[in-house]
């Protein structure tokens, strides 16, 4: 018998249980190894049918690095950025030799972040994080992300719905659907893909999944 199936033993966690309460170590350790999400995949897999080169791409809360490192295998430079040094520290030594010119990794906070001092940028990826930032920031940094971006580069990422649980909690960023579609009028979109499903935690408590799955293309 497994320790965590012993009675009276605590249940393993999973990574929406450490990302509900911002522990971002154990998030990292949690989804350490896993890959790229399919956001990214499909902007990147858009640009080499349009026959554009890997360029220069942003990845925002970069956490432990999953796109990063499939952004940096396909070629690209990527300014990578986590609030928490230690995303950073499971990042870097996965990076081979070859790759570690085109990387910059950096620690920053939402309010903190900059980027695109070399001009304008190919890609934005913001895999599960821009509902981490404040919603005092938000507006801000979604300014930056739109301007950030050259005609023809693209968003990958997600928003949360309104009907999230964790919309409940005071420091997330959650929009409801016409709001999230009016943020991309800058953009054409090429995937909005809602997900809402109920699931439940490691303990057993409810959580209500209500997330958009994004990528566009700057007009």
């Amino acid at each position: 018998m497994s320790q965590s199936s012993q009675p009276g033993a605590e249940p393993s966690k999973r990574a929406q249980d450490f990302a509900a309460v911002r522990d971002w170590p154990g998030y990292f350790r949690a989804v350490l190894g896993k890959g790229p999400r399919e956001t990214l995949l499909a902007a990147l897999d858009a640009f080499e049918r349009e026959g554009k080169p890997p360029a220069d791409a942003v990845d925002l809360a970069c956490g432990e690095g999953r796109d990063s490192l499939e952004l940096l295998r396909r070629g690209w430079r990527v300014h990578a950025l986590d609030g928490s040094a230690e995303g950073l520290a499971h990042l870097v030594p996965r990076v081979l030799p070859e790759w570690r010119p085109r990387l910059r990794a950096e620690v920053a906070t939402f309010d903190q972040m900059r980027w695109a001092k070399r001009g304008p940028v190919r890609l934005v990826n913001c895999s599960f994080s821009l509902p981490f930032c404040e919603p005092r920031h938000f507006d801000t940094v979604w300014e930056r992300i739109v301007d950030s971006i050259e005609p023809g580069g693209r968003f990958a990422g997600q928003l949360f719905g309104d009907r999230d649980t964790w919309a409940a909690i005071p420091d997330r960023s959650h929009h409801a659907e016409p709001q999230a579609r009016a943020l991309l009028a800058p953009f054409e979109v090429e995937m909005f893909k809602v997900e809402e499903k109920d699931d439940a935690d490691a303990f057993g408590v409810a959580k209500h999944w209500h997330v958009y799955h994004i990528v566009a293309r700057k007009r």
